[in-house]
């Protein structure tokens, strides 16, 4: 695409973040760390809210129990034990402002039994703009979910990091052309 015809139009856009919470953001994260995707977050949760455009925040919480947690046999579980209180907290940085909605899921992706297709959907929201972490597992899912349902996609490289760098570069490279426009925060917010 060329980019000079890459344009943004704020009302028919939301800003949706994956998991940019407490417990998440101060892992070891690559090619980039948390702290400097929330940094680019905000540069962008700014430039929505400045265009009164949509945010979302989506952060994954379970029960204190896990009962609604997914329970199936796995190679690389994950680790076990009480989360400390306050994982699930979006960073403070991000808020919530007055007007973002929030969304908590239960597994990797934010659209299967959440209700953040309805608040796109009745806010004439066509197009996602995506960042978070992990950019192979909870922002691919929900940006594969969101590609099924018709939505065109912004993937913003360097408000994402993953486990690894391998695992980022991957999804960046192999999985978002394929069902996204791969951009810099810096592009998106010339763009809208």
């Amino acid at each position: 695409m060329n980019e000079n015809t890459f344009a943004i139009d704020p009302s028919k856009t939301a800003l949706v973040l994956i998991d940019l919470q407490r417990g998440i953001t101060y892992r070891d994260v690559a090619p980039r760390s948390g702290a400097e995707v929330v940094a680019n977050a905000v540069k962008l949760t700014e430039r929505f809210h400045e265009l009164n455009a949509t945010v979302v925040l989506v952060r994954v919480s379970f029960a204190g129990d896990g009962a609604d947690r997914v329970h199936r046999p796995i190679d690389a579980p994950l680790p076990q034990g009480t989360p400390p209180d306050g994982w699930d907290q979006i960073v403070p940085e991000l808020g919530p402002k007055s007007g973002d909605i929030v969304v908590t899921k239960r597994q990797w992706g934010a659209f299967y039994g959440t209700d953040l297709d309805l608040h796109l959907r009745r806010r004439g929201i066509e197009t996602l703009v995506l960042g978070g972490i992990a950019t192979s597992i909870g922002v691919e899912s929900t940006a594969r979910d969101a590609f099924e349902r018709n939505y065109g996609l912004i993937a913003v490289e360097d408000a994402m990091a993953d486990m690894s760098a391998d695992a980022h570069a991957f999804t960046i490279s192999h999985i978002f052309p394929r069902i996204s426009r791969v951009r810099s925060t810096a592009q998106v917010i010339a763009a809208i």
